[in-house]
């Protein structure tokens, strides 16, 4: 008998669990069903909803991802001119282009040619009597080393015809240096204001007289050493010398110094250099055209 009853408490048991979890499932299935009903009417009152989901999932177009792509190029050589409105900040970046290295590079190449011919032209190589002041002076520079009161005249005069006849080169060159650093920075400076890409002919005008420029340094550069040549060979400068020479005095001799030969290896590295920057103003040329025959192709299609 107790087993009995065990066993019909037992299956009472089963059964009241089979019962409870059947009232668990069909009170979730009821749950599903409200919530997905409500969530069609809510879709239904608020149709929008999907369409934004929908766009903030789309591929932006082709247009706008491409104007994303060109304000994040690099201020390369060829995107230089490949938008025309930018900050006033943002036209820095022309500098460290290969044309913009280069008229910096002209700049200063003209203002070493300039400091060359500088320092003879405030040289005026005078010669000073210390001698002739008497006591101390006279003991240290007197004697035979020294110039006698005429002769100390005629050196002097000797030096101020030395001095006149040996500036026109030095003269040449310091114009001729300070003209070209100008008209650097005056390219530089078109370029920075994006110039060129506005009005494309003024590269090629910028090519040639680039080429022209690169083409004179040669001729310069031998007028300016045939110029000093004849400087050095004058009468003035030959007398000058065997005057010093006779009291063993140094530094008039009348040959090149080094400051003529420095200015003559700036003038010959010149002539490549301005070539080379009427190469890149012929290829920026080419670079704007071709950029502007796309945009009214663009422009012709819509």
């Amino acid at each position: 008998m107790p087993d009995h009853q065990s066993r019909n408490q037992n299956h009472r048991n089963h059964e009241r669990r089979d019962w409870n979890r059947g009232r668990e499932h069909q009170s979730d299935e009821k749950y599903r069903e409200e919530r997905s009903s409500g969530y069609d009417e809510e879709r239904q009152r608020n149709p929008r909803d999907k369409q934004q989901r929908t766009y903030m999932h789309q591929k932006p177009p082709d247009s706008e991802d491409s104007y994303h792509h060109r304000h994040q190029e690099m201020y390369s050589d060829t995107s230089t001119y490949e938008t025309p409105h930018r900050e006033a900040l943002y036209n820095l970046r022309y500098i460290p282009t290969s044309r913009g290295i280069c008229q910096i590079m002209e700049f200063f190449l003209n203002m070493l040619i300039v400091i060359c011919a500088g320092v003879p032209y405030s040289n005026k190589g005078q010669y000073k009597d210390i001698a002739s002041l008497g006591g101390l002076y006279y003991y240290y520079y007197g004697g035979a080393q020294s110039f006698t009161a005429q002769e100390a005249v005629k050196v002097k005069q000797l030096d101020d015809l030395f001095y006149q006849v040996k500036l026109p080169p030095y003269i040449f060159s310091m114009a001729c240096g300070g003209a070209l650093m100008a008209y650097a920075l005056a390219m530089l400076a078109l370029g920075l204001f994006r110039v060129p890409y506005r009005w494309p002919p003024v590269l090629l005008a910028e090519a040639l007289v680039d080429g022209l420029i690169g083409l004179g340094y040669i001729p310069a550069v031998a007028f300016y050493f045939i110029k000093l040549q004849e400087t050095y060979s004058n009468a003035v400068c030959k007398e000058r010398e065997d005057m010093y020479k006779s009291k063993g005095l140094k530094g008039s001799e009348c040959s090149l110094n080094g400051t003529d030969i420095a200015g003559g290896i700036f003038g010959v590295l010149g002539a490549p250099l301005f070539l080379l920057s009427a190469v890149l103003a012929v290829r920026a040329f080419r670079a704007v055209r071709k950029l502007k025959q796309q945009k009214e192709a663009e422009n012709g299609n819509l």
